[in-house]
């Protein structure tokens, strides 16, 4: 096999991966037996279940491409692309309802949810100002002890300083505390705005329901795919395919994969979404 027909070989492979990441999940599985998925299905592909599963799990959290290590390209272009897609799909959709795929998403939703970082109170803060000073003030002290006789003037002139800095931290009546607690509440009720704002965004980017998650990327890929000229044409230009409409060039990685991909796979993908986002119920 030359090196050209390898190259195309492992784009088509990448495109079939790019429409299982996009198309995700449904309540109802094809008429595809267990059996079927397993020994025929990922022997096709040339991957064991517990590596499909695995970048299925990384590709639809991640949203990259998780190839590596699907050996049998050359089985998948071969063949009937629309039908693997399909079948991509189909295993794609029996695995996302599992119990440990949405162990998977919890975790990555739960590691992306915003932490409340509280303001501190005016004591608080003294007592942390106290408590910082004074450990200042004690290392300097233990520095002077062991200096010798030509810097132990300067580390006690700095000693003075922060004895001073201390006794500023300790008294209540310091401006900058009165000065803080007179903008407390303000500062409060901003930083609750501010963390239900960004709440609401999380929840709205990592919902509860995974399925919800699920629409939100299926509908991506339609909006995506929406307008792709399957006849395109190319010419080659120092060595390498690119569009006789220039305009074309300048599209994002997913338009031009789907183009590659061919009308037969997206077509086939896309009527996989509609059906799937008619079935995700809010």
């Amino acid at each position: 096999m030359n090196q050209k027909l390898l190259n195309s070989l492992v784009i088509r492979l990448r495109i079939c991966i790019v429409v299982l990441i996009l198309v995700l999940v449904s309540f109802v599985l094809f008429s595809f037996t267990a059996h079927k998925l397993a020994d025929d299905f990922l022997k096709h592909l040339g991957i064991t279940k517990a590596g499909a599963d695995e970048k299925i799990a990384h590709s639809i959290l991640g949203g990259s491409i998780d190839a590596y290590g699907i050996k049998n390209a050359k089985n998948i272009v071969a063949g009937n692309r629309a039908a693997v897609a399909k079948d991509i799909l189909t295993y794609t959709k029996k695995h996302v309802q599992t119990a440990g795929f949405l162990k998977s998403y919890n975790e990555m939703r739960a590691s992306y949810k915003p932490q409340f970082n509280k303001i501190q109170t005016v004591e608080e803060m003294r007592r942390e100002n106290i408590a910082a000073m004074q450990k200042s003030v004690k290392d300097m002290e233990e520095i002077i002890r062991k200096a010798d006789a030509a810097t132990k003037p300067l580390f006690e002139k700095i000693l003075v300083d922060g004895k001073k800095q201390l006794k500023d931290a300790e008294d209540p009546n310091n401006k900058s505390y009165i000065r803080y607690a007179k903008g407390y509440d303000e500062m409060v009720r901003f930083n609750q705005q501010n963390y239900d704002k960004q709440i609401a965004e999380w929840e709205a980017n990592y919902p509860a329901n995974k399925l919800l998650f699920v629409k939100k990327r299926l509908q991506e890929f339609l909006t995506e795919t929406e307008q792709i000229d399957f006849d395109a044409e190319l010419t080659t230009k120092n060595g390498k395919k690119i569009f006789v409409n220039r305009a074309y060039e300048s599209k994002g990685n997913r338009w031009k994969m789907a183009y590659r991909a061919g009308k037969d796979v997206i077509s086939t993908a896309r009527a996989f979404a509609r059906q799937w986002i008619s079935e995700i119920k809010e």
